[in-house]
């Protein structure tokens, strides 16, 4: 079968690979979609956490069920995508119910190889049921639960001020999360193109760049002098994450979803006098999976008006660098499968 390797940061192959083994308890996926998110672009130019070359990449990933694996109620050759967070089972954090951040995580296309490749084996455990959404909502049911997860973190209260920085895919889904939740959200990103796509596809109420000169003055204005109550990063950007620790209200929650590979450093006396809290959001649960599908399917999302770029899948290897590239434009890359 056909497999599209990064065999090390900045060089992809194609290679043929002989069709999964599937063990007992797995079931097979024959892949149709794979959406294309940050920790892909990251992985690419090397500057993935928990990340080694080669690797097959993609965890956005919607199929047709070849084989059920013994799962209840799934039939062969239905659409589906599935968790691909593949935990322990039996450490601190998944005795606790809480298999997204398992001590022993293997996450599909980072710590395993992933879903640019035509067949993928999987837990029978982790398989979610289309529901009768397309393969393109499938794929990027993953990133809206990476977004979910983090206002669930936050705990998002109706009529707060909501700080999102960082408008790229993962960070739209935390603006959509955060309105569906009550928030008010404020965008917060460098590129003017992305904040106009806010506005105008996801009715964002308020955007800033976050260049500008008046910054924190605007954040007063929005928020009546008070700053957010809530900041969420989706950036994964070491001086976006250090900035942001300014614009937190007094009493305030700051979630990192974004993740970057070095230490991060803030002023202990402001962090105090605030009485903030500092949370990490890692992966999403099933509740978070089950919670995208009921938006989508209530319509408060549409996650088709997030694919700005669509590609064969022989054609990635050409194309994947210029999604690096801001002027392209790029919000969601969606690769299909042949």
């Amino acid at each position: 079968m056909n497999t599209l390797v990064c065999i090390e940061p900045g060089h992809f192959a194609y290679e043929q690979r002989p069709a999964p083994a599937v063990p007992a308890g797995y079931a097979l996926v024959r892949i149709r979609r794979v959406g294309i998110c940050g920790t892909d672009l990251h992985a690419y130019e090397g500057k993935q956490p928990f990340f080694n070359y080669p690797r097959v990449l993609g965890h956005e990933l919607a199929g047709e069920l070849v084989d059920t694996g013994g799962a209840p109620g799934f039939e062969r050759g239905e659409a589906v995508t599935f968790i691909p967070y593949f935990g322990c089972g039996t450490c601190i954090a998944c005795r606790a119910g809480l298999p997204n951040c398992c001590t022993h995580i293997k996450v599909c296309g980072v710590h395993i190889d992933g879903g640019l490749t035509e067949l993928l084996a999987v837990p029978a455990t982790a398989l979610v049921h289309g529901q009768g959404l397309s393969y393109d909502e499938l794929a990027l049911i993953e990133p809206l639960a990476i977004g979910a997860h983090g206002v669930s973190r936050a705990a998002v209260r109706p009529g707060e001020f909501v700080l999102v920085v960082g408008a790229g895919p993962i960070g739209l889904g935390v603006m959509e999360f955060a309105r569906i939740a009550g928030g008010r959200v404020i965008a917060l990103d460098l590129n003017a193109q992305r904040l106009a796509f806010c506005r105008e596809k996801l009715g964002v109420e308020y955007t800033v760049e976050a260049q500008a000169a008046n910054l924190m003055e605007q954040l007063h204005g929005i928020t009546g002098g008070d700053m957010p109550t809530v900041v969420i990063d989706a950036t994964g950007s070491q001086k976006a994450i250090e900035s942001a620790f300014q614009y937190l209200a007094h009493g305030g929650r700051y979630v990192l979803v974004g993740l970057q590979k070095g230490e991060i450093s803030f002023s202990h006396p402001e962090f105090h006098k605030r009485e903030a809290t500092l949370l990490s959001s890692r992966n999403a649960t099933r509740a978070d999976f089950e919670h995208v599908i009921a938006s989508m399917q209530a319509g408060h999302v549409d996650p088709t008006t997030y694919i700005t770029h669509r590609v064969p899948f022989g054609q990635v290897q050409a194309e994947f660098a210029s999604w690096l590239d801001p002027k392209t434009g790029v919000i969601k890359a969606m690769v299909e499968m042949p």
